[in-house]
Parts: C-alpha cells; structure tokens; sequence
C-alpha cells in the first residue's frame, strides 16, 4: 500500500480509509480486464494506473489484450464510429470476422476470474464463449449519445448478456433491463505524464522538437482520430495567428486498434504545409510521456477541439498541470472544464468562439493564472484516480453479496 500513501496530500485520508475498507472485503478476489489495446488511448491509459494500483491493495487483477488482424480493426473501428453517430453499415462478412475473432481468442485465453471487466466494443463478444460462473461487466468509454441504430442494435444483443452495463456520463445509458452505472475517467498524478517536471526538463524536451520557448505555445494532445478534429484546430490557430504571435503544436499517436490515424495524420500534415503559418505549426507523434508533460505544463492554452468525446481525459491532464483549456462542450468535457472559470466552453463548430477565447487568455496572463489555479483545484478534488479505484471497488463489492461487509 505504499504507493497509494502518495496520494494521502491530494485526496485526503477519508478518500485512502474507504480505499482500505473496500480493499479487505475484496482481498481475496481474482479480477480479469480486457481491452484491444496496451498503449495510445485513455482505456490503456486508465488500466495502467489502477490495474497495478489495485494490486496493490492485495485485491489480485489481470489485463489481457485481445489479439486482432489490421481487417479486424478495421472493422471494430467502423463499429466505433457508428456508436458516436456515424452511419457506418456492418456488413455481415464483417460481423463474421469480429465474432471469428473473439472466439478464436477465447480459445487461449483461459477465463477461471471471480469477475470479468470488459472494455469497449472490441472483446464485447467473448461472453458467448465462456460457461459464465461470475459477474461480467461491460465499460463502454464512447460517446453513446446518438449512436447509429443499426450497429447499436447489433451490439447489444451481446450487452444484454452482461450483469452491469458501465459508461462515462449519465446521457449515455440506456434503455435496457439490466444494472448501469457512470464511473468518470481519471488521472494519476504520479505517472511520468502527469508528476511535477522540473523547469530544465521542460526546456530540454521542447528544444528536442523544435518548439520556441519565447514564443506562446497553443496545444492539442490527441490521437491523430477525425473526431478529435485536428483540421478544426489549425483552422482555429491561423485566425489566432492573424492577431498575435504564438505557434501551434498538435501532438499525438497511432494506436493499434485504430487503423484511421495514419489518413488522418497524413491529412493534417498536408493541411499544416499549406497553412501561410507552416512555419508556426509542429506536428509531433509518438511522443513520450515526459514531453507530452512538457508541453501540457508549457502551453499557455490547450485546446480540445473534439467532435464527440467520451470523456476526454487529456483535459484532466492539462488541467492538473494548471493550464487553461479552450475545448467543445461534447461528451465529459464540460465536466472538467467549467466555461468561464478554469477554461472555456464552445461549440465544436464555433471557430470564432474558439479563436476569441484562445486570444482573450493569450493576453490576459493574469486571467490564465486564475484559471490555471481554478483548474487544478477543480481536477485535483473530482478526477484523480483514488476516486476511480473507490467507484469501482464499490461496484465489485456489489457483485459480492456473500461478502462480510
């Protein structure tokens, strides 16, 4: 339990005691998570912290990746879309090569947990192969607002199968007989990409990638995805460009279950070389986590120009960092910027909006620091990852009934 004592000064000792308490009930359980991926993207981003963290409680949980061709993500990727609104046709040759898959993965992927944790769409159907002697539960971290209604309908006949049904905001459940639950995303502090850098580490980290120190930096950290809308946001630096000084940095990363973000990176490399302010604009991939610290900790805005969001934790992490964040009111965004106070709020397809509060906090220094300060105030009391322990810890005791409480 020695790492979680870390956290005692952030999230207070009431926060580690219902911790503790939760943890003995449970310290005889064997958890098991499935996701698609390891690495790039907030799912793996999340397991990293609490999978080890929850281990070290003495409660005993696994992370298993599920193996899949580039055809297979292709289509599990279509299916991601269609849940955030795209009219994306499941072919039945495609719905054939997911189900395919999962089973085939079943077949070495020996399942004898106390309970199951699947996440997102990708594993969804491995129930099906599986004699069910425990509690599976399905966290979904989409954006299910306005989900396209064939492909929805197509996944939840697996959903149903489930025994708790969990999402990231209220507005995504839905009408289905079965328990649903909202757990928000967090961060840990304590990660290289979120601990405290030192100010020699920071420079040294932008001078490796060409970044001005003496000139504002203007930031988006973000898969290279189309609903993160990077176009929207050189769009956005070139009207700011216009009335001020300042550069453009869009950092982010391909992910292997996300076979799009090689186009999308290439579409915003073209846009950038064309841009009259190519020269102002970097863009970065596969950075490490340090430099994305750097840069989070360096901006004087971060931007967060997103189409459909399930949660957005790369806000959380600006915002830790003290940084004022300009983002679209879609999905938990606005959970974690709150308009006007630590941040700003618009429509994704308010550019102006967009370009007039990048502006205003690029030339109201003492306004960013205000914000800066509200916005680790605000992140550090709502979404640090004690809290995401304790919910879920809760919810597997709930699954727990023999247990002595």
């Amino acid at each position: 339990m020695g790492r979680l004592r870390e956290y005692e000064k952030l999230a207070g000792m009431d926060a580690l005691g219902e911790i503790y308490e939760l943890a003995d009930i449970l310290k005889d359980k064997h958890i098991l998570c499935i996701n698609s991926t390891s690495q790039g993207g907030g799912v793996a981003e999340i397991l990293k912290s609490t999978v080890f963290m929850i281990n070290t409680l003495g409660i005993r949980m696994g992370w298993r990746t599920l193996h899949g061709s580039s055809d297979f993500f292709t289509v599990t990727k279509n299916m991601h879309n269609a849940l955030q609104g795209d009219r994306k046709k499941i072919l039945k040759e495609d719905k054939d090569l997911y189900y395919s898959t999962n089973k085939r993965f079943s077949v070495f992927t020996h399942i004898d947990h106390d309970m199951v944790i699947i996440h997102d769409p990708q594993p969804l159907p491995l129930i099906d192969f599986y004699r069910k002697t425990q509690p599976w539960i399905f966290r979904c971290h989409v954006d299910l607002s306005r989900p396209y209604m064939p492909v929805w309908n197509y996944l939840k006949k697996f959903i149903v199968k489930y025994d708790h049904f969990v999402v990231s905001k209220e507005d995504y459940k839905k009408r289905l007989r079965m328990n649903q639950s909202v757990i928000y995303p967090a961060i840990d502090p304590f990660t290289s990409k979120n601990r405290k850098l030192s100010p020699k580490t920071i420079a040294k980290n932008l001078r490796s990638s060409g970044i001005e120190t003496d000139v504002p930096i203007i930031t988006q950290i973000s898969r290279f995805d189309k609903w993160k809308d990077p176009l929207g946001v050189i769009r956005v630096f070139e009207k700011v460009r216009e009335k001020i000084d300042c550069q453009l940095v869009l950092s982010g990363s391909f992910s292997i279950d996300d076979p799009e973000g090689q186009r999308i990176f290439e579409r915003a490399e073209r846009k950038a070389h064309e841009s009259r302010h190519a020269d102002n604009i970097k863009l970065l991939l596969n950075t490490t986590d340090t430099m994305v610290n750097a840069l989070q900790t360096a901006s004087d805005v971060v931007i967060q120009k997103s189409l459909r969001e399930g949660f957005g934790l790369v806000v959380s992490e600006a915002l830790f960092k003290g940084t004022p964040v300009v983002a679209s009111g879609v999905g938990g965004i606005p959970f974690q910027v709150l308009d006007g106070i630590n941040g700003y709020v618009r429509d994704p397809g308010d550019t102006d909006g967009f370009v007039g509060c990048v502006l205003k906090l690029l030339r109201e220094e003492n306004l960013r620091a205000d914000m800066g300060r509200r916005a680790r105030e605000h992140i550090t009391n709502n979404f640090l990852v004690t809290r995401l322990i304790s919910d879920w810890l809760v919810l597997m005791k709930n699954h727990f009934p023999d247990l002595k409480h």
